[in-house]
């Protein structure tokens, strides 16, 4: 697919990313470029800004693909678009083609979120669950296509695709003059290929780099000539694929600076830090850029902005509460403690009067009476409480202890 990946280059030099904005900016929004002083701080007071695409529309960039995608098919499309996606490219689709009045099919893998197969019917799309990958359901869509004379519309590896996605780094290159490195989120590469190519064309000095996902990083084998690992579970879902696209493998070898990877551990701390301190939500595959700044593993440009892609925020609300709960647990701010109180009239009003002195602030309390040792008259308590940070906690055991509980996490 060289001959494909030239042909791209060859259009972003022509304008092809300027026509596709002219295609699909009666729908697609330009999505706002932030500042963050306190992410900027805690990476050595980089001048760091953040392309906030999880405030596009359907959540993500892969509406800008999906609509120029469209915009350039022929009479097949009065038949339909079909597509396979783990959720992001599904929901873009189904509101692409709502918005230019055509039907939607997508196959979607059988462990895809709730709320995105409701989303993609949301949008009037029709959802086939089936399939353990996002492969498995890109050949299934493919076979859907032929049966019917859809039209086939690839998640990443379609020329017409990649040039909507270039559309973001247009607008990078007009919100930030002195861009001198980007971030960005790579799952099959057809976004890192489009702003890529539309950003080295105008400004070869500035400095590209992917993150993938280290449970699933194929791209990160394939530049290092080894062979792709099987993908495991992880928290960026949406960037998870098994191998990279014929079409933007080339173009990420021509036009990308570096490559790494970044852990489950880091996309969590780096998603709760963006709700915290952004104020946004993103999912794990849009926070992975975020996470290699924060973990080293990207170093932010010296002189002039670093920017971030956070390519999407349709993250699962489960999800995001039990990663905020884990945060709070590990700053301290969130606690279970066992102890053991007198098993009379009084004995639990006393330690929570305790606790409440302490300012400590109870989320729940279980007796525990089964399978820990106790005397005749006591029984175990377990507490969960809310404090303000690892301090506050140190504080409240301290007071327990003094108090003569016997105190354990």
């Amino acid at each position: 697919m060289t001959v494909v990946s030239d042909e791209v280059l060859e259009r972003l030099a022509n304008g092809g990313a300027e026509a596709a904005w002219e295609a699909i900016a009666d729908v697609a929004r330009q999505t706002p470029v932030l500042t963050s002083r306190s992410l900027g701080e805690a990476c050595g007071g980089a001048r760091l800004l953040l392309k906030a695409e999880n405030l596009q529309r359907t959540g993500s960039f892969k509406l800008r693909g999906a609509l120029h995608k469209i915009a350039c098919l022929g009479p097949e499309a009065q038949r339909g678009v079909v597509a396979g996606s783990a959720g992001n490219h599904a929901q873009s689709l189904a509101y692409a083609a709502r918005a230019r009045g055509l039907a939607c099919e997508v196959y979607m893998p059988e462990e895809a979120a709730v709320a995105k197969v409701a989303a993609v019917e949301g949008f009037g799309g029709t959802v086939h669950l089936g399939g353990e990958s996002v492969d498995d359901c890109v050949g299934f869509a493919r076979e859907r296509a032929d049966e019917t004379g859809a039209a086939f519309v690839h998640p990443f590896d379609d020329a017409d695709v990649i040039l909507g996605q270039a559309t973001l780094g247009l607008e990078l290159l007009a919100d930030v003059p002195d861009v001198a490195k980007v971030v960005i989120p790579v799952g099959g590469g057809g976004l890192i290929s489009g702003v890529a190519g539309v950003i080295k064309v105008a400004r070869p000095d500035v400095e590209i780099v992917g993150v993938q996902a280290s449970a699933c990083s194929p791209f990160v084998a394939a530049l290092a000539g080894e062979p792709a690992p099987l993908p495991a579970a992880t928290i960026a879902d949406g960037i998870a694929i098994k191998r990279p696209g014929e079409i933007t493998l080339p173009l990420v070898q021509r036009l990308v600076d570096e490559m790494c990877t970044v852990g489950d551990e880091e996309v969590a701390d780096a998603i709760v830090r963006l709700l915290e301190r952004a104020k946004l939500v993103v999912e794990g595959a849009g926070a992975v850029g975020v996470a290699a700044l924060l973990a080293g593993a990207v170093e932010p440009a010296a002189n002039g902005a670093t920017v971030v892609v956070l390519s999407g925020g349709n993250i699962d609300a489960g999800l995001l509460a039990t990663v905020a709960r884990r945060h709070e647990t590990a700053e301290g701010r969130r606690m279970r403690i066992f102890t053991r109180i007198s098993d009379r009239p009084g004995g639990l009003a006393g330690l929570l009067t305790l606790v409440a002195g302490t300012g400590g602030n109870l989320v729940s309390v279980d007796h525990v009476r089964d399978a820990v040792e106790l005397s005749v008259r006591e029984t175990g308590v377990e507490l969960t409480l809310e404090t303000r940070g690892a301090r506050h906690a140190e504080a409240i055991f301290q007071a327990m202890r003094e108090a003569g509980y016997d105190v354990s996490r």
